[in-house]
C-alpha cells in the first residue's frame, strides 16, 4: 500500500490532512488525519513538517486499525521531538572534537586568492606616471 498526500483543509485551529491509499489497481481509499495547530507551537515543530508527521502516524495506525479518521496527538508530537533531539545529540557526539573547518578562501575581482593580494600590496608600490 502506498499513501499519497492530497492536501489539507483548515477550520480555525484544526488542520485536516488528506491522504489516499493506493493499492495496485483498486480504487483509492481516502484517509484523514486531524491535528490541532496549537500542538505545533507547543512542541516547537514547524508546520511544514505536518504532512510527513501525519503520513507516519497514518502508516503506523493502518498496521493495526483500518478506520478512516485519525488524529495526530500531543503524545505523537512529543515522541517526534524526543527522537529528533536524541538524533541531534548522537550527531553532535559523533563529531570529532577540536576539528575546525577552514573558512572559504577569499578572492579579489580577478580571481586571485586574497593572501596573494595582501602579499603583493606589501611588496613594491606601483609606479605612478604623475598625470
Amino acid at each position: 500500500m502506498q499513501l499519497r498526500y492530497m492536501g489539507f483543509d483548515q477550520s480555525k485551529a484544526v488542520r485536516i490532512y488528506r491522504f489516499d491509499s493506493i493499492v495496485d489497481r483498486a480504487p483509492a481509499i481516502r484517509y484523514i488525519v486531524a491535528v490541532d495547530l496549537t500542538l505545533f507551537l507547543k512542541h516547537h515543530v514547524g508546520i511544514q513538517e505536518g504532512p510527513s508527521l501525519c503520513a507516519r502516524k497514518l502508516a503506523s495506525d493502518l498496521e493495526t486499525v483500518q478506520q478512516r479518521e485519525h488524529t495526530l496527538t500531543s503524545d505523537d508530537l512529543l515522541a517526534y521531538v524526543t527522537a529528533r533531539t536524541e538524533a541531534e545529540a548522537r550527531k553532535a557526539a559523533a563529531r570529532k572534537p577540536g576539528v575546525r573547518r577552514r573558512g572559504p578562501v577569499r578572492h579579489d575581482a580577478w580571481g586571485n586568492p586574497a593572501s596573494a593580494v595582501n602579499a603583493a600590496v606589501g611588496a613594491a608600490p606601483l609606479a605612478h606616471n604623475g598625470k
